[in-house]
């Protein structure tokens, strides 16, 4: 049976690369991903949730938000209690964070509610669609606003506030490199006959080399690995549009040492499509995601050379165990009418998910670098087990 694909996209692609020769594999995931018309994300399939590819946490359950509010709200509280506080998503999806954030801000936080502007910056139309119809009430009550993600980080300044983003660099476009013959290489994509293929050419900008020795590690031979040269971009221009305030960015990675350790050979690339994973980013062209782990050394070490201090890290799930989730967990139980009941059952289930090891709560990594600050203790960079 043959793969479902864009055909449409299969030939942009393959006419980008006959009159130009091979493409980086950066640019080729750029066009996967990003084309205006064609990609992945500005279609208008249905990409997240059960009828999507894959789930983030907010599809998980809305405690995620919840708990993400109550460290916002104290990021309000060190900050002087400014009105307004500007939150800035970036890649909002479906918009399911936002109306969560919103939501348990609107019912529990009333005071930092009323001085709370959330902002949403996203590229993809259909999605921006769907954030209005979700958020409808909040823009009814001027809430809630877009940008152009572009026009937020050229010409914006957010005086004080958070740029927040979960599950945003893992999907920039980054570059594949290989070492071979005690050489760095970078990989290209060109036309087979029938299907893309790889060819190794010199690294196309002197910047992946240097990106390993800053950030990452050296390869052994044989190994591949990604450099996302984009985060380092975008971790700049976040850095110049905050005047003072925190970036909180939550996605799946790993330090450096880890995420360049010689047992990973093949580098961290994955696709999703319909809730599987494969490694083959050169099939389902346009109708499956393509993520690479991010690097969060990079993150901190771009941002400290910037002047952000890192303010935490931390896995996903001591982040939420830290702002409340076990008592949350606890307070549901108090209050269910019975352990039998199907909706106490479905929201359990849910909340545990955060909980499962090897899941998305250690996969997940929460980093969180402030500016024009000086030393804070944020609630959800504590340890989480001491007082247990």
């Amino acid at each position: 049976m043959e793969e479902p694909e864009n055909k449409e996209l299969v030939r942009i692609l393959r006419e980008r690369i006959r009159a130009r020769g091979p493409v980086t594999f950066a640019e080729f995931m750029d066009l996967v991903l990003y084309h205006p018309v064609e990609g992945y994300y500005p279609s208008f399939r249905e990409i997240t949730g059960p009828a999507g590819d894959y789930y983030t946490s907010p599809h998980v359950h809305p405690i995620f938000g919840h708990l993400i509010a109550r460290q916002v709200r104290q990021m309000w509280e060190i900050l002087g209690h400014p009105d307004p506080f500007t939150l800035v998503e970036m890649g909002g999806g479906r918009g399911l964070l936002c109306s969560d954030i919103l939501n348990c801000c609107r019912a529990q936080f009333g005071d930092f509610y009323r001085c709370l502007d959330y902002v949403l910056a996203e590229v993809s139309g259909p999605l921006i669609e769907k954030q209005r119809s979700l958020l409808a009430p909040f823009l009814r009550e001027r809430k809630v606003e877009w940008l152009d993600p572009e026009r937020l980080l050229t010409g914006t300044q957010i005086s004080i506030g958070c740029l927040l983003s979960n599950e945003l660099i893992d999907a920039f476009p980054v570059h594949l490199v290989q070492q071979k013959d005690g050489k760095l290489w970078e990989i290209y994509v060109d036309c087979g006959d029938k299907r893309f293929q790889e060819v190794l050419h010199p690294p196309s900008q002197p910047s992946l080399e240097e990106y390993l020795l800053l950030y990452g590690s050296p390869l052994e031979e044989g190994q591949r690995a990604e450099v996302n040269l984009k985060a380092l971009d975008w971790i700049e221009k976040v850095s110049q549009v905050l005047q003072r305030g925190f970036i909180l960015t939550i996605d799946y990675g790993y330090e450096a040492a880890e995420l360049y350790d010689p047992a990973r050979r093949d580098g961290t690339l994955l696709c999703y499509f319909r809730h599987t994973t494969s490694s083959n980013p050169y099939e389902r062209i346009g109708v499956q995601d393509i993520t690479a782990h991010v690097n969060f050394t990079a993150l901190m070490k771009k941002g400290e050379a910037l002047g952000l201090k890192k303010a935490g890290y931390a896995e996903q799930y001591k982040f939420l165990v830290s702002l409340g989730l076990l008592q949350d967990l606890e307070n549901l139980e108090r209050d269910s009418p019975s352990d039998s009941d199907p909706g106490f059952l479905k929201n359990k289930l849910a909340m545990r998910n955060f909980l499962i090891p090897g899941g998305m709560g250690t996969l997940f990594k929460v980093l969180c670098q402030s500016k024009g600050i000086g030393e804070v203790s944020l609630s959800g960079f504590q340890d989480p087990f001491r007082r247990l």
